[in-house]
């Protein structure tokens, strides 16, 4: 292991002699999922102090979650020792008490929800330690009110949200207050204020209650909240140190499949153009250093932005109209999650769809190929009878391409072959005993007749545009992959059939930083050789603004946005009343702008740099 910054603990919160010095310790630990596998942790020795805010980072699949796992005694170390509160989580006897102490919250919350209602299920952790009603009632509006979940406390779970649903799995867990809280991979799925609110909730327990914290992310921003970060590669610590040390080296990380945060990229851009800043890992920070870079020189005019190009549009078009939705209508459990969507997505767009967790992304995007379907398609719709005196409300409408989806004599099945979809969660979309088999069925499917070798040609050519070795992978089981190789696979589920539009929900979510790029790139690659429309579904701004030639926001059901990313972002404090972030560079745009130095640029990183540097190179005769 290589250290780059001395490790140090985290202050001691709690002097009981009784209690261990030590919250987690792991001497040696090695372990395999099967003898095929390999190993997926190797050797691995580390301790957490108590009262430790830790950050885990690593590629997907270099050992995270399975180190995760066995501190919470869920997995059982093949060699050596893990220690978790001074307790062997192996041992049978004591693994009740190893789960008191340590509770973990997964990266996909439907493998934590045991009740029907949000309350039973935030009750079960007390209830099962031996809470009485009234402390438990009182943990129940605690931990709801943390993550921002009180007003759901009576719904059902299966009702609600990805994003919703892990709020709910982290309230659980916290409602326990557990010595040891691991976070894996927890706000994958959250809008950017519902993952500043779960990680400020686990802050605020590690600095006020001496709870310790080890946080598993692959987001930088969250990292650079830790005492100490730690980095996994291939099942073994590469590099253990404080978070701004480790993020200091870019070539280093990349040599883990790791990248630098997209500040200290945009910090390396400026320094090879020849600005001098230094390395910065804030946006007031880095506004500061290129402030600085600026004095003696006269501030030029600021370049004009290039206006961003637009589809022409064509038989591709999406065209939404009048979309309402209820889920669980006529029930008391009823929630209307679309009120009167219109939209139009132009043939050859890459489109992103952004808003707040349970705003009706999801639910929007499931009616495009008919997952959801429009009422007047269902088999025994009925037309509303109108009332007097009031004027019945217009029917819903989609057409993609030739396709109406408001028929019952849709073709859906050709719209499914030509509109692919592929899910939040890619656990919900695997099935199949073999990636290969997997990944094949929609091509079986879709064009039944074709040969063997026409199937493990195109299946090969799927999973390596994925990224995915096919040789390594095609036997295995989908469930026995990372959560980013099960994201790889869907995609390539649905990219074997190369559709005409290729929508994806969330499909960076679980992926390590340089997965994302690699996706994105992916995504571009297809859109540029076949695919006539991308859209896609993020709750990352950052992705939106660097990869989308338009987007929309949805807030309550509703368009509240719909534009360019440069409109979209050009006002910050709309973005966060609405729930949602600024990507990086509009906050950086903004924070020059006090400082008496304005940009006209694009949202891309690179716009930026090149905006930047222009106006620096400008003023410089004028030195």
């Amino acid at each position: 292991m290589e250290n780059i910054a001395a490790q140090g603990s985290a202050e001691q919160l709690n002097n009981d002699p009784a209690q261990p010095e030590t919250a987690v310790k792991f001497t040696n630990v090695s372990f395999a999922y099967s003898d095929e596998s390999g190993l997926a942790l190797k050797d691995v020795s580390f301790e957490v102090k108590k009262g430790e805010f830790l950050c885990v980072l690593g590629h997907n699949g270099s050992g995270k979650s399975t180190l995760a796992r066995l501190i919470c005694g869920l997995l059982e170390a093949d060699k050596g020792k893990v220690e978790t509160w001074g307790l062997d989580p192996s041992d049978r006897a004591s693994v009740g008490e190893v789960r008191r102490h340590a509770g973990i919250v997964f990266q996909n919350p439907d493998n934590q929800m045991v009740a029907s209602i949000v309350e039973d299920d935030v009750a079960f952790g007390p209830e099962n330690i031996g809470l009485d009603r009234e402390e438990t009632g009182r943990r129940i509006e605690w931990a709801l009110s943390a993550v921002g979940m009180s007003e759901y406390r009576h719904s059902t779970p299966t009702r609600l949200s990805g994003g919703q649903k892990q709020r709910i799995a982290v309230a659980g867990v916290l409602a326990i207050k557990p010595d040891v809280l691991i976070l894996d991979e927890s706000t994958a799925m959250l809008d950017p204020k519902g993952r500043k609110e779960v990680v400020s909730v686990a802050k605020k327990l590690n600095k006020e209650d001496g709870i310790t914290v080890i946080l598993i992310t692959h987001f930088m921003d969250e990292a650079l909240l830790a005492d100490r970060a730690i980095v996994m590669n291939r099942g073994e610590i590469a590099l253990t140190g404080k978070p701004e040390d480790i993020f200091s080296d870019g070539e280093r990380l990349e040599t883990f499949n790791l990248c630098l945060p997209e500040i200290g990229e945009i910090c390396r851009g400026l320094s090879r153009g020849g600005m001098d800043v230094k390395c910065a890992l804030f946006p007031d920070e880095l506004a500061g250093e290129i402030a600085d870079a600026f004095k003696g020189r006269k501030i030029s005019s600021p370049p004009v932005s290039e206006r961003e190009s637009e589809a022409a549009g064509g038989e591709w078009d999406i065209n939404i109209k009048n979309l309402t939705f209820t889920y669980s209508k006529k029930s008391p459990f009823a929630t209307r999650a679309l009120k009167g969507v219109d939209l139009t997505v132009k043939e050859g767009e890459f489109f992103g769809i952004i808003g707040h967790t349970g705003s009706g992304k999801s639910t929007l995007v499931q009616h495009l190929n008919a997952l959801i379907k429009l009422p007047q398609a269902e088999k025994h719709y009925k037309k509303p009878k109108a009332k007097k005196g009031v004027a019945p409300p217009p029917p819903p409408s989609i057409t993609i391409g030739r396709f109406d989806l408001s028929r019952r004599k849709c073709d859906f099945r050709a719209l499914r072959a030509d509109v692919g979809m592929v899910f939040q969660y890619p656990e919900y979309q695997l099935f199949a005993e073999t990636v290969f088999d997997d990944v094949a069925f929609g091509l079986k499917n879709f064009r039944r007749g074709i040969s063997s070798e026409e199937v493990e040609n195109a299946v090969r050519e799927s999973l390596t545009a994925v990224g995915l070795d096919y040789d390594e992978v095609r036997d295995k089981s989908p469930f026995d992959l990372s959560g980013g190789q099960k994201r790889r696979v869907a995609i390539a589920g649905v990219i074997v059939t190369k559709p005409h539009i290729l929508i994806l929900d969330e499909p960076a979510a679980g992926l390590d930083p340089l997965g994302k790029r690699e996706i994105m790139k992916l995504l571009h690659s297809l859109h540029s050789d076949w695919c006539r429309t991308v859209i896609v579904v993020s709750h990352d701004m950052d992705e939106v603004a660097e990869n989308c030639t338009r987007a929309c926001v949805l807030s309550d059901g509703k368009i509240a946005m719909c534009g360019s990313p440069s409109e979209l972002f050009s006002d910050i404090d709309k973005m966060k009343e609405i729930g949602l972030d600024a990507p990086l560079t509009s906050k950086l745009k903004g924070a020059l702008a006090e400082k008496g130095i304005c940009l006209s640029c694009g949202c891309k990183a690179d716009d930026f740099v090149r905006a930047v540097l222009s106006m620096y190179k400008g003023g410089a005769d004028n030195a």
